[in-house]
This record gives C-alpha cells, sequence and structure tokens, in this order.
C-alpha cells in the first residue's frame, strides 16, 4: 500500500525533485511527436442516466437545474435514491476491453486515455484508499487494469486521466438540502461523498474554503497509487490543480511520477491544461480548441466527438466526420496531437453512431495517415480564408472551409498538402506552390516532382502563377467535404 513515506523515499532517490527547475527538464516522451492521435473515454457512474452530461452527480443536487427535476422524476427524491444508488446498476454486463480497443486501434489511435476516477470520486480501478471503486462494487472489475492490459495487447500506449482535485467540492450542493449527502454527515476520509465542501468560484486560483492537508494528502496518494499500480505513460490532470493549494503537491507529484519512469526505463509525461504547471515541466494541452499556428513545442488538444458531453447522453449534439477530420488535420499541422474522446454507453457498449465517426477516422487515416503519423510542420501550417480560433472551448460552432483552405505537414522531404473541403471541385489551387512571376516569390520557391493523392496514386498538376492546380481523382463512397491529402514531391 502506497504511504507518503514511499513517495518521498522515491522522490529523494532522484534524479527528479519536487521543484519546477528540476521537473522542466523533463522531455516528452519520443514515440509522442510521431503518434499524433489518441482516443480518450468517459465512462463511470455518470454515465448511467445517459442525461445532459459528466456533471450529473453535481447537478442532480442543484434545485433549478435540469439534472435535479429529471432526477426526481425519473429516480424519486435524492433523500431516498441518491448518487451512490447508481452503482448496483452499473453492470458493465457488456463491457469488452478487447473490443473497445479493436475499434481504437481500427481508428488509428496510437495510444489510449480512459479516465481513472472522475470529479464524482468514484475509482475505476482496485484501490486500498477506499472502497467505492469497481472492484469493490458495480461491475465489480478492475476496469483501468483490463483496458491497460487490452491497450498493450493491441500496440497502443496506455495512458490515464485523474480528475479527483474537483472532489473537493463537487458532491456539495446535496449538503444544502434533505438528500443523502445531508445523510451521509459526519464525513470522513474514505467516505464516497467527503468532503463536500461548498463550491467556491472554480476559476479562483486562492479560493477558499481551501483544500486542506488531509484531503491533498488523499488526492497525492490515490494518484501515486494509481501509477504504482498501472503504470500508464502519460497522465492527465482537468484544471483545477492549478489551485494554490494543490502547488506543492503537484510537483511533488510529477517527481515521483518522472522518478517511477527512470525506474521503469519507460519516459513518462503528465498533460495539464492552463497553467496548472510550470512551463516546460508536462505537456501543454488545449481542452476543445486549438493554436493559431505551428509552434516550436509539442502540445495536445483534447475534445470530443460531440459538443455537450464528454460522456454518452442520450441528447448528444455529434460533429460531422468532416469536422473532425479537419481538427485533426489542423492540429498535426501546428505540431499538436488530438485526443479525441468517445463515451461508452452505461452497460460498456459503444453507441452505433459513435462507432461509425471512428470507424471512418479509421478509413480516412488508412488512406491519407502518411501525411499524419510521423509529420513535423512544414514552413507554413496553413493557406485560405477559414481560421480555427485560438484557445479553448473554440468548437462550439463548426466552422465553414472551402476549397481555398490547405493545412501543411513535412516528412522525409516530401510536403504533404491538405485540401481541407474539397468540395467535389474538378480542380484544387494550392497557392503556397504558385509559380515565379514577375519577381513574386511563394512560400514554396523549388522544383515539384510530383503529386500523389494520398490513398489514390499519382494525379495530373499545373505549375500556375496562380498556385500548384491539382486535378483530384474521384473516390468512391467518400464525402465531398473531407479533407483531401497530397504528396508534393520536390526535388
Amino acid at each position: 500500500m502506497i504511504d507518503l513515506n514511499t513517495i518521498d523515499a522515491v522522490i529523494k532517490a532522484g534524479p527528479y525533485c519536487d521543484t519546477w527547475e528540476s521537473l522542466s527538464r523533463v522531455q516528452v516522451p519520443s514515440w509522442f511527436p510521431d503518434a499524433k492521435f489518441g482516443i480518450f473515454t468517459h465512462w463511470g457512474l455518470y454515465t448511467v442516466p445517459e442525461y445532459r452530461n459528466e456533471w450529473y452527480s453535481r447537478n442532480m443536487y442543484i434545485e433549478g437545474y435540469p439534472e435535479f427535476d429529471h432526477h426526481r422524476e425519473t429516480f424519486g427524491p435524492q433523500s431516498d435514491f441518491g448518487y451512490k444508488d447508481f452503482i448496483p446498476m452499473f453492470t458493465a454486463e457488456r463491457f469488452n476491453p478487447d473490443e473497445w480497443l479493436d475499434l481504437f486501434a481500427a481508428a488509428g489511435a496510437r495510444y489510449y486515455f480512459p479516465v481513472s476516477e472522475h470529479h464524482d470520486g468514484y475509482q475505476m480501478y482496485a484501490s486500498d484508499l477506499s472502497h467505492w471503486n469497481t472492484v469493490e462494487t458495480g461491475p465489480h472489475r478492475d476496469i483501468i487494469g483490463e483496458l491497460r492490459e487490452a491497450t498493450l495487447r493491441h500496440g497502443l500506449h496506455f495512458a490515464t486521466s485523474n480528475h479527483r482535485a474537483e472532489h473537493w467540492w463537487f458532491m456539495s450542493h446535496g449538503r444544502e438540502f434533505d438528500s443523502d449527502v445531508r445523510a451521509a454527515e459526519p464525513m470522513h476520509r474514505g467516505d464516497f461523498y467527503w468532503p463536500a465542501m461548498p463550491e467556491p468560484d472554480n476559476q479562483d486560483l486562492f479560493s477558499v474554503p481551501r483544500p486542506t492537508e488531509e484531503y491533498l494528502d488523499d488526492w497525492l496518494l490515490r494518484v501515486c497509487e494509481l501509477i504504482d499500480n498501472y503504470r500508464p505513460e502519460m497522465l492527465y490532470f482537468d484544471w483545477w490543480i492549478q489551485h494554490d493549494a494543490f502547488k506543492p503537491y503537484i510537483k511533488k507529484l510529477a517527481a515521483f511520477y518522472y522518478n517511477r519512469g527512470v525506474e521503469w526505463d519507460v519516459p513518462v509525461i503528465i498533460c495539464y491544461k492552463q497553467d496548472g504547471m510550470a512551463w516546460g515541466a508536462g505537456l501543454y494541452d488545449v481542452e476543445r480548441g486549438g493554436l493559431a499556428t505551428a509552434t516550436p513545442y509539442v502540445w495536445q488538444t483534447d475534445t470530443a466527438i460531440a459538443r455537450n458531453s464528454w460522456c454518452y447522453t442520450n441528447t448528444l449534439d455529434y460533429k460531422s466526420i468532416a469536422e473532425l477530420i479537419v481538427t485533426l488535420v489542423d492540429t498535426v499541422s501546428k505540431n499538436g496531437n488530438l485526443l479525441l474522446n468517445v463515451g461508452p454507453r452505461a452497460d460498456g457498449s459503444i453507441a452505433a453512431h459513435d462507432r461509425e465517426l471512428l470507424e471512418s477516422i479509421g478509413t480516412w487515416l488508412d488512406a491519407n495517415g502518411d501525411g499524419i503519423y510521423g509529420t513535423r510542420p512544414w514552413k507554413i501550417a496553413e493557406e485560405g480564408p477559414t481560421h480555427a480560433a485560438e484557445g479553448s472551448f473554440a468548437d462550439q460552432n463548426a466552422l465553414q472551409y472551402t476549397a481555398a483552405d490547405w493545412r501543411f505537414t513535412a516528412k522525409d522531404g516530401d510536403v504533404y498538402a491538405f485540401c481541407l473541403n474539397p468540395d467535389g471541385a474538378r480542380t484544387l489551387t494550392c497557392a503556397a506552390f504558385a509559380a515565379y512571376h514577375d519577381g513574386k516569390v511563394a512560400p514554396f520557391h523549388g522544383i515539384v516532382t510530383g503529386v500523389e493523392q494520398l490513398g489514390s496514386g499519382p494525379v495530373h498538376y499545373e505549375r500556375t502563377d496562380d498556385g500548384l492546380v491539382i486535378e483530384p481523382a474521384l473516390r468512391a463512397g467518400i464525402a465531398t467535404d473531407v479533407p483531401l491529402g497530397f504528396r508534393i514531391s520536390v526535388k
């Protein structure tokens, strides 16, 4: 069983210590910049009601929220049927980890991130620190353990995320009226709803009540237990670790994790959002958004196949396959990786449309993956009139791309150009490769020796004053608004 003395001993043994100066020397694992595409899954108790989103456990205790009324109408008063009462319903009778990983591998993912514990405090793995986990309750299975083994069997890199930090306040509204949260008082460490402290302004970095030493120790122990027992190659944290109270603890956690990676001879890294860690001490992640241009550092965006939820619900606002692939291409052109979330259903199955979207991405990557995997940014990332907004939560409205919108990558001396929306055009013009004319030099002022449409073979092209004019090959069964990729060979 993990304890604080063990954590301190691992940190003391080095080579990393719990300072930003030390932690900022960590390197992103060498496989990560080549991988480009990973799968995220949000699956847990919050999926059982399949209603609105993964914050059901908080919102069902707030009068005036749709979840509050839905819960009473569907399951009864919160005093009689609380969030904990979903646990016996979470039997995961259709959960087959190899079926999930078959799908994720077919989608073209190179790494996989299941959520190990969400804000609700229910652990999806075996734990000595709380009895509220999937091994002792609910499905009586080690979900994370089974997913890890399936991930490795499929040749993918295994990672996991932990959202425990927000549990400090996540269940607090249940104390405000007659509910099972109030009935659970007094609460103690290890209890399901503990500590259910009053919810602060959760963007205030110094909000009170400030997390206590007891709570922070428990957070640290839970994550270190997860590290030791499941050996993820990457960890992901949600935003609340940026709170001032977490600063010494996230540094201790990172030093422990990075030192374990050295012991295992397996490079590891932490993904963090906003400014949850010092620059360089982990991998920068942008939630539901991206960056404006290519960066000298590798980064990641995490987003979902639906706009309105990370977990499965019966009201998902799905993105189109074209939008998902554009997100992948735009991200990769700017030196990022796409971590795409899908939410399995409560019974452990993956819904038909979710499956169809992932399979379609896999089909596209089968044809176009040479311009994605292992690539690096070209001298320019993009051209055209349409630009994705920079920053988080920029995916709430789909942009309308045109045949003039291109994104670029490079590998092995070749340039890869992706037309984001060919829209059935008989010719496509890429201005970056315009011929030299009247003293005007385009971004590429070299010699083109051939153009190949990825998945189809060589295509006819002409280099004009306006750009490289390409005649794309028709591909039966491929939507006309899905990006087309071309390998441009140069002398």
